[in-house]
């Protein structure tokens, strides 16, 4: 496992609890919807949850009719999020993925791709495209910056701007669904947040 997942998951694995607390009342609806309303209106949908920490945006998703699964490298997240949501999670580290072929209809990454070095996120990428039906979307939303990579405390991350990010999601072969900041409604300098969704063109499709 290289250094980067290693110390990142440690730091997730010590302050397990903390950042369940810390988060549990995040408002993330504004992400939760931006996916859906790009997927069939039908439930249940099948949504891998791509860092899923401690299940709070599975059991979003299972309240909302749909057959989530999470992901997540760190142990202790996957046991919360299992007992929290009554989901499937898999302990999967993001740089050792093993995930089915065109198994789900949308992946769910909020706030968990910046973690990957920009070496192995082209690979990444091409997993999640893999594991999405054809048709399906990906949600993403990264902090933003200016595409500076290193480690801050004891993560690791990748602070893409617009521009490069697209780039590399496109390269994946994604086409381009949407994108904003957030949080909504404040000026662009106090907005960390960059969030895009992508689809995963439909057998003999041109767009």
């Amino acid at each position: 496992m290289k250094d980067t997942s290693r110390i990142t998951l440690a730091h997730y694995q010590r302050n397990a609890a903390a950042f369940r607390e810390g988060t549990r009342d995040h408002d993330v609806r504004q992400n939760i919807e931006a996916l859906l309303r790009h997927l069939p209106a039908f439930a249940p949908l099948a949504i891998l949850d791509f860092g899923c920490g401690p299940g709070r945006d599975l059991a979003a998703f299972k309240a909302l009719g749909h057959a989530p699964v999470g992901l997540d490298g760190c142990a202790d997240f996957v046991a919360m999020a299992r007992d929290d949501s009554g989901c499937e999670v898999w302990q999967q580290d993001f740089l050792q993925l093993d995930l089915p072929g065109e198994r789900f209809d949308g992946v769910f990454a909020n706030a968990s791709l910046f973690h990957i070095p920009a070496a192995d996120l082209p690979r990444v990428l091409g997993q999640l495209y893999a594991c999405l039906k054809p048709g399906g979307a990906l949600f993403s939303s990264n902090p933003r910056g200016h595409n500076d990579e290193g480690w801050q405390g004891e993560r690791y991350g990748v602070w893409y701007d617009w521009p490069r990010w697209r780039a590399l999601v496109l390269a994946a072969g994604f086409k381009e669904l949407e994108h904003y900041y957030r949080p909504a409604g404040l000026p662009r300098e106090q907005q960390p947040w960059l969030a895009s969704v992508w689809r995963k063109p439909a057998v003999g499709s041109q767009s």
